[in-house]
Parts: structure tokens; sequence; C-alpha cells
């Protein structure tokens, strides 16, 4: 786990920003203000290693009992290292502008908490003991920073200070590397016991709560993602998908695996096992739940995405490519809700971007009407994202000239247009963000398309060109976006070509007959300024 050694100063405590305006501030208050924090901290300490009671419980109970501890186990780490992340963070701070003061209070309360969480997991854990040696050492670094700083609340010799912040700064460091690396090798641990429960269990309800717990864990960062994959919890979750006796657990595994597969070490398993076999086998499956097949999908949309930087766990991908893409657009076609739609259309959009193949074997699939069709339907494509999927698949599929006369077929460029105009329905940036992308693919597509003259008629006859015109020169219809701007710049220019009379003489000579980038900067500064 990260220890943020330069992050920006977080807000006090409500308790602590009434403390310091209340007291005046003298050695002796702040001493004893001090001294509360860490007897309570010590306190702590000691009282959560004493039982209050002695409870047996039954036999029948033990193994959810487990599952039970491991999660408290990992809350518990999770929440400590918060804790002391963020005092060791604060540290950082203080010593950059030398409030030697409030440097040794926090080193003081860093090594208090560092203590407790050591004190409080090592009785609690359900591993073994190896983890001693990393936390004696860190206990003795703790102690050592407590111990240095203290000295420097003695003096004022701006030349001894100076030696002693590089010093400080030093083991502040050393500290914060060990603290990650024993909170890491603890979490670790602690994983390992989720994911014997999914291999070795026989217990369904045993399985699901160990994998439940992994999906949460998985929400806590790419680095959380990492130390589960490396842990092999992506090869247990895929052999119960790959078990008939295990399908109501298959959508929980597959919402897990693809949480993991955020990270290149998630995919890198995942290709180990011939995951992509895995995922193709439930995606064709008409007898597996939908949700299964949607999960599935969301897998493989994960695995697909632009943002990978590696793709050679995409090799064998292709091998089963035509399978994966019949089942997932017959999966949008019978999509009972937007959800299931949103994650089968995500997986087909990242596809088309890796392979110009896959985009042939779309249209070959009647992809263009399925897609088209389900834009009618507000039960499938119900937000800004589920048409932001579309319309990508739709402007990756024009780039082959046959997608003209399909489009045409199934009134695609009245969709487009209406596209144009998406706007979002709330103040959510998210919500904002995927409308622009939606009105500037919409755009990118419209240009693809014009190139073929039957389009283009059929999309000036729409009004295409006074819809462009509008978001070229209204900033507030393409919600100030430039990425629309230029998309709509070249649209129109691709229009006007075909037809030159659709464009008013005013508009050719502003956004037109100048280069593109000249257009662009003259409708980008069209906004008002208020100064």
């Amino acid at each position: 786990m990260e220890t943020p050694q330069n992050s920006r100063s977080s807000s006090s405590s409500l308790s602590m920003a009434k403390r310091m305006l209340s007291i005046q501030v003298d050695s002796v208050q702040r001493w004893m203000e001090d001294l509360r924090h860490m007897t309570e901290v010590e306190c702590m300490c000691v009282l959560q290693s004493k039982p209050i009671g002695v409870d047996e419980d039954p036999p029948g109970d033990l193994i959810v009992t487990g599952d039970h501890v491991t999660r408290d186990n990992l809350q518990t780490l999770l929440k400590r290292a918060l804790v002391v992340s963020t005092e060791l963070g604060k540290m950082f701070q203080r010593l950059e502008r030398g409030r030697w003061q409030r440097v040794h209070g926090t080193a003081v309360r860093a090594n208090c908490h560092v203590r407790s969480l050591v004190h409080e997991y090592s009785g609690a854990r359900t591993t073994g003991s190896h983890l001693h040696k990393y936390e004696t050492a860190l206990l003795e670094k703790c102690m050592e920073l407590t111990v240095i700083t203290e000295r420097c609340l003695h003096t004022e010799d701006e030349y001894f200070l100076k030696s002693m912040k590089e010093a400080i700064h030093e083991i502040l460091t050393d500290v914060s590397e060990s603290f990650s690396h024993m909170i890491d090798t603890a979490l670790a641990n602690e994983i390992q016991v989720l994911i014997k429960q999914v291999q070795d269990s026989e217990d369904i309800f045993v399985m699901e709560n160990a994998i439940s717990n992994l999906l949460s864990l998985t929400q806590d960062g790419p680095q959380l993602c990492s130390i589960i994959a490396k842990e092999g919890a992506v090869v247990a979750l895929l052999r119960i998908c790959r078990q008939d006796c295990f399908s109501s657990l298959y959508a929980l595994a597959l919402r897990t695996v693809a949480s993991i597969c955020c990270v290149e070490e998630g995919t890198n398993q995942l290709e180990k096992v011939d995951g992509v076999l895995c995922l193709a086998d439930i995606l064709t499956d008409e007898g597996c739940a939908e949700a299964a097949r949607a999960e599935a999908a969301a897998v493989v949309a994960q695995i697909t995405s632009p943002h990978h930087t590696s793709t050679q766990h995409l090799s064998s991908f292709l091998e089963s490519m035509q399978d994966i893409l019949t089942a997932l657009i017959k999966l949008c076609e019978s999509a009972s809700c937007g959800e299931v739609f949103l994650l089968a259309s995500a997986a087909l959009a990242n596809i088309t971007f890796f392979d110009s193949m896959a985009c042939e074997i779309l249209l070959q699939l009647d992809a263009v009407h399925i897609l088209l069709q389900a834009c009618r339907d507000r039960q499938r494509v119900d937000t800004p994202y589920s048409k932001d999927q579309v319309v990508t698949i739709l402007a990756n599929l024009s780039v082959l000239e046959q997608s003209a006369a399909e489009v045409l077929l199934e009134n695609g460029i009245d969709r487009l247009l209406l596209l144009l105009g998406e706007k979002p329905s709330s103040s959510n940036p998210s919500e904002g963000a995927a409308c622009e992308r939606v009105q500037q693919k919409a755009a990118v597509t419209l240009a693809r398309l014009s190139r073929d003259p039957d389009v283009a008629q059929v999309a000036i006859q729409l009004q295409a060109v006074p819809r462009l015109i509008e978001l070229c020169r209204s900033p507030a219809e393409r919600n100030n976006s430039d990425s629309v701007l230029v998309a709509c710049l070249a649209a129109l220019r691709r229009l006007a070509a075909v037809c030159p009379e659709s464009v008013s003489p005013s508009d050719h000579q502003q956004l037109i007959k100048p280069r593109l980038v000249d257009s662009f900067l003259l409708c980008s500064n069209m906004e008002e300024s208020f100064v």
C-alpha cells in the first residue's frame, strides 16, 4: 500500500480544529493535548488485545467464522493503514515547513498507531508469524523517528536543524517504505486465506462470501488488484467458471475477474489459464444465465480496453474472436436491460479498435441493424454511456465502404443527427463527458459515411448542415468541447464538398474556405469573455 509522501495537506479533524481555536498556544497546554492522544492510542493498543468473553462456536460454524475473521483482519489492516499513511503524509508536510513541535507530535502518534496495528493484527491474523521480522524492523524505525524528532525540540540552532531535517527525511522515507512493504505482505497473507477458501471449500455459501470479499478489495485501487492477481485469484475464479456445479457463482466470479484485470498482472494470469476460451464458452452457451454472460462480456471489455499498455494477452483472443463477436451481438439484441446492453456493447466497441477484421465480421452479423434498432428501445439504450458505445462501433464500422449502404437501409443518418444533439440530463461531469464523446463520434461517423454521395445527399436533406453549423458556432451546444468542434468542422466540410450550395456564403467564408485550424480558432473564440 502506497504511503503518500508529498500529498496535499489533509484537512484536520473537527475536534482538532476546535481545540486549536479554543485554547491558548503555550507549551504546557500543547504537551497535555498531545499526551491525551498518545494515551488514547496506547489504551487502544492494550484494550483491544484483551477478550471480553470466551464464547465457543459450534463446530458447524467454524469455516464461516474463519471467513469473518479474515474479512475483519482485512478491514482492520486497511483502516489502520489509512490512519498511519495519513499521519506519515502530514509529517512530510510539517517537516518541509520546519514545524518541529508538530513534527514530533505527529511522529509520536504515528508510532503509537503503528504499534497498535502490529499488536492488534499479530494477535488476530490467520496466517503464520513470518511477518514478525518486518514488524520488528518497522517498530524500531518508528521509535528512532520519535527519538530524533524529540531532539529537535530543544534547540534553535538553524544549522543543526537543517542537518537533522535531512536525517529525519531519510528515516521517514525508510519508515514509509517499510510500512508499505509490511502492509502489502500482510494483505497478501489474508488474500491467500480467501483464495484458499475459494479453491478448497465445498460450501457454496463460504465460497460466495470469499469471492465477495475479494471483489470488495478490488475496489480499493490497482495496487490491491495487483496483489490479488499475483496470489492466483484469477486462476481460482476461472476454475469455478469451468464447473457446472458452481454455475450460480459464475456472475460474481466473473465480475471479480473483470475488476482484477484492470491491471496487467490480472490479464497475464487470465492468458496463462486460457481464460479467453473460458469466456467464449460462457458467452456462447445460451443455457447460461444472462447475468453470467453479461459479466463475461465485462471481462472481454476489460481485457480489450485501449487503455491497456500491453496487448500480448490478446494473441489467443483472435482465435475465438468470431465466436465471441457472434455471442456479443446476440447479447445486445436480446438484452433485458440497459446494464446488460452496456457491457456487451462496450466489449464490441473495444474489439473494433484493435482488429479491422472484427468490423468486417460485425457487418456480416447484421450489427448495424441490431445496434440502431436497440437505439430505438429506451429500455436497452437508456444512457449516454450506452450511446457512446453504439456510436463508437458505428464510427469504426464506417471505415468500411460497404457500411454506408447498411446505415442508409436502417435510416441511420437520422439517428446520427439525433446523437449530435445529445445533452446531459444532470450536472454530473462524467455524464457531460459521455455526451461530448457521443457528439464527437457521431460527427466523425457522419464525415466518414459522407464519402458516399448518397449518404451526403440524405444528410443534407435531413438538415445536417444547419445542425453542424450550430455546433460549430455555439460553444454551449457542444459543451465547450474542442474535440466536438473539430469533428463538426470536418463533417461540415465533407458535406459542403458534395453540395456547396447547402452552405450560405458567410458560413462558407468562415467555416469552409479557411484552413481548418483557422476556422477552429475562429469558432473556439466565439464565446464571450468576462473579466
